[in-house]
């Protein structure tokens, strides 16, 4: 479907802000549990800049109940606008937790699609082969103060590290559905359920290590931004 044509203020396009800005979103920070145990989860990211050009810095991970962090991805980005809606982003990718340190360079796109949904598409690059990561979420307003958020994240890798538990091909998924209210615009509590699974070959090294391959947890935390 084709966006309606924006009508300009004197028929001029707004002009972009050349001021310097910082934002910091902690997106989740949360508990999830089910009858396996439970695990501590954050997804954060934070950028200073113009308008047209910023540092974005993100950073996700999980503890599990033995306490080992895993699954930490921390990246550094330039980010360009490049429309009114999306910006590309180029920089470099650090996989940092208690596994082996692996580094990629990275080049991807960010913004609201088609009726406002995040989108957020990155591949990347290293001697290992190459990776691709979809995210997606999307705001539903049931009141001013009560939002509720789908979300979704897939990760497909070219080749196997056994090593990380990635595997070829679509390797894994985590999604949810989280209630929020929002009591204070920058402090919002919320509830809901989150779905994770490993695919193929990555399944097959999660169960020879003895871990779920799917999981469906009950999931309560905290959405913070400044």
């Amino acid at each position: 479907m084709e966006q309606a044509p924006i009508a300009y203020v004197g028929g001029m396009p707004p002009v972009m802000d050349h001021m310097i800005y910082s934002h910091a979103l902690l997106d989740e920070f949360e508990a999830r549990a089910d009858g396996h145990g439970g695990q501590f989860r954050y997804d954060g990211q934070a950028w200073f800049g113009t308008d047209y050009d910023k540092l974005w810095l993100k950073s996700e991970g999980t503890v599990g109940t033995d306490g080992r962090f895993g699954d930490g991805d921390h990246e550094a980005l330039y980010d360009h606008a490049i429309s009114r809606y999306f910006d590309v982003q180029s920089g470099v990718r650090v996989d940092l937790d208690n596994g082996p340190t692996r580094a990629w360079g990275a080049v991807g796109v960010e913004g609201l699609a088609l009726y406002f949904f995040q989108l957020e598409a990155t591949t990347y690059f290293s001697d290992r082969g190459a990776a691709a990561r979809l995210q997606g979420s999307y705001d539903l307003l049931l009141t001013n103060r009560l939002i509720l958020q789908p979300q979704v994240e897939m990760n497909v890798y070219s080749t196997n590290d056994r090593a990380r538990g990635n595997g070829r091909g679509l390797s894994d998924i985590d999604t949810g559905l989280r209630l929020r209210y929002e009591w204070h615009r920058k402090i919002a509590p919320y509830l809901g359920v989150t779905y994770t699974s490993s695919f193929d070959q990555a399944a097959s090294m999660a169960r020879t290590r003895g871990r779920q391959v799917h999981a469906l947890t009950v999931t309560a935390g905290l959405r913070l931004w400044f």
